[in-house]
């Protein structure tokens, strides 16, 4: 097996096992672990980003391709460092003005098509035909009688939490009713977004048991069992330490 394999397995099972000693309590392990990859993580995104924006989409475009006119944007974007020249920091107003309506610009668009339009869209489905001649009819379908009952379903979630969030009605009488409905559905879709935020952790957590138990392995070193007796060994020497030597009060 190729040594930067057998070292990459023992990086990331100590890191896995420090931010999983937390658990314990609050520990200079943990902390070292959580230092670590805050460091690398905004070193890499600096990285990332100077080679994505500043490399491709400015340097490369001017040098190689002879567009000038990106120095337009790159003058904009330099002014907002006047923010520290306090006697000229005025002039990154008109930076960030102009950041600010054009984003606003591209995203109120986008944001009304995906969120208000787009759920409208889904929510008004029909449940009553209306036919010329015989008026309206309610159609079910025998092949498919779920369509129908999703239907209904989204109709009465729908109202009655627009209705619990009306609030020039007092909820009285069968307004009670209608609102605690709504409650009811609004707690069901926040149960359902939570029961799917466990399983996405869940799903990672079971990601690095799994890690774990593959470097248990000989062809690793089993740095899983090695580093797992160091971690618990260091953190019964740090209790032990802290107990025998209790902090001063202040």
């Amino acid at each position: 097996m190729p040594i930067e394999t057998i070292i990459g397995g023992w990086v990331a099972t100590g890191l896995t096992l420090f931010i999983f000693s937390f658990l314990y309590k609050d520990n200079p392990l943990f902390k070292l672990a959580e230092n670590l990859y805050v460091g690398v993580s905004v070193g890499y995104t600096i990285i990332k980003t100077y080679d994505t924006v500043v490399v491709q989409l400015i340097w490369k475009p001017i040098v190689e391709n002879g567009e000038w006119t990106l120095l337009i944007p790159v003058a904009i974007g330099m002014l907002m460092l006047t923010r520290y020249v306090p006697k000229a920091a005025w002039i990154s107003r008109y930076a960030f003005a102009f950041i600010v309506g054009v984003g606003s610009g591209l995203a109120i668009p986008r944001t009304i098509s995906s969120f208000i339009l787009k759920q409208i869209e889904d929510t008004v489905r029909p449940l009553l035909t209306l036919i010329p001649g015989e008026g309206v009819t309610f159609t079910w379908s025998l092949l498919n009688p779920a369509s129908s009952v999703n239907t209904i379903i989204i109709l009465i979630g729908v109202s009655s939490v627009l209705f619990y969030f009306f609030f020039s009605v007092e909820h009285r009488g069968p307004g009670k009713v209608v609102a605690r409905t709504g409650i009811m559905f609004l707690m069901i879709a926040f149960g359902a977004a939570f029961g799917y935020t466990v399983m996405a952790r869940m799903s990672l957590l079971i990601g690095r048991l799994t890690d774990l138990i593959e470097f248990t392995d000989p062809s690793y070193g089993r740095p899983s069992l090695w580093l797992a007796g160091l971690t618990i060994l260091t953190l019964v020497v740090m209790a032990r330490r802290s107990r025998s030597h209790p902090p001063e009060e202040k």
